[in-house]
């Protein structure tokens, strides 16, 4: 009875437990062969982002999969979504965005020697929660058949009743207006900002266009003599048309130096590919890779200047020339982005 018992416990069992073998030796491979990704909510949607990625993905076999939308949308996305976001990186085109979130706790510091090592200390946050990687000048833009650059000197000297009816500029409602008030409110305090430079420029009744790169085709086309953008849109048009009517002017020279804003990347909170996330901004951050002037790096892509002082510039930007740049950490950009949003709105900026 003992041996028939044996032999039928055999056949009614043997196959589970060879199944149960063959799925404890095959998990292993599963996990293997499980697929790298990298999950980033992007403010960016321009600057040749495919070329850089894709080198990442070849260079290291970790996709990246990209969702979109602007700064504020994406920090919103992140806050409702909390622990369950998707997202491992938020990648914005401001470095107030970037500050907004790491203070409302949506980013996580990140312990990188490569990263400090390549991208100095005022183009990141001081907790390590976000890092710059290139970097983009609010300049001053004008028509030289139309203006001497010897006109112009100041963001503030743009108040002046001879600029009237000459200007375009971003509307309120845009982030790079947002960093440019909120930097001068660094600077000057709210006060100043507003009597002396915002509202002077109300006055002088500008253009509101909501494209900088519509801005630098007004001028040159002479629908307004100077704008407000940043540096790229003139080097973007000036490698398509090296006859651009339109000049780069670095203001505030003699005082505290161009504004210079950075798009950058911080790791989510609740980022499920945190090492890949890393590997990724690590990787952006080497000359050669997400740093240079050619067309397939991050900064190269965009006419940007890099953040790593390693890199090489593109020659275009190069011939803007030297300016002195104005030394506010970053993270001011975002710290009065509110109060610049009240300033303008009371000031009549539309």
């Amino acid at each position: 009875m003992h041996r028939n018992a044996s032999q039928l416990f055999i056949r009614l069992f043997a196959p589970l437990l060879i199944a149960l073998l063959f799925i404890g030796s095959s998990s292993p491979v599963a996990a293997q062969s499980a697929p790298q990704v990298v999950n980033i909510y992007s403010a960016r949607h321009y600057g040749a982002l495919e070329p850089v990625f894709q080198r990442f993905t070849q260079e290291t076999g970790i996709e990246v999969r990209l969702s979109q939308g602007t700064a504020q949308s994406l920090v919103e996305r992140l806050r409702a979504e909390g622990r369950q976001t998707p997202a491992d990186i938020l990648f914005t085109i401001d470095a107030g965005g970037l500050w907004t979130a790491a203070e409302l706790g949506l980013l996580q510091p990140i312990n990188s020697a490569v990263l400090r090592q390549n991208i100095p200390a005022n183009l990141r946050d001081p907790q390590n929660r976000w890092f710059g990687l290139s970097q983009r000048a609010r300049v001053i833009v004008y028509n030289p058949t139309k203006v001497s650059p010897t006109e112009l000197s100041t963001y503030a000297a743009l108040g002046a009743s001879k600029w009237r009816n000459r200007l375009c500029f971003r509307p309120s409602s845009h982030i790079y207006t947002q960093a440019l008030v909120s930097s001068f409110i660094g600077l000057h305090g709210e006060k100043v900002t507003e009597q002396q430079i915002i509202r002077p420029w109300v006055r002088n009744n500008p253009k509101f266009i909501d494209s900088d790169s519509r801005i630098v085709e007004t001028i040159a086309a002479g629908g307004c003599d100077v704008g407000i953008t940043n540096h790229y849109y003139v080097a973007q048009q000036l490698a398509r048309n090296p006859n651009l009517p339109v000049k780069v002017f670095f203001p505030n020279q003699q005082e505290s130096g161009t504004v210079v804003n950075l798009s950058g990347m911080g790791v989510t909170a609740a980022a499920r590919n945190r090492d890949n996330a890393i590997k990724l901004i690590e990787w952006l951050s080497v000359t050669g890779q997400g740093q240079g002037a050619t067309p397939d790096t991050l900064s190269g892509g965009n006419y940007e200047f890099p953040a790593n002082p390693t890199a090489p510039v593109n020659p275009i930007i190069i011939g803007f020339g030297p300016f002195k740049i104005d030394p506010q950490p970053k993270s001011e950009l975002g710290r009065f982005q509110p109060a610049a949003i009240k300033l303008l709105e009371r000031s009549g900026y539309r």
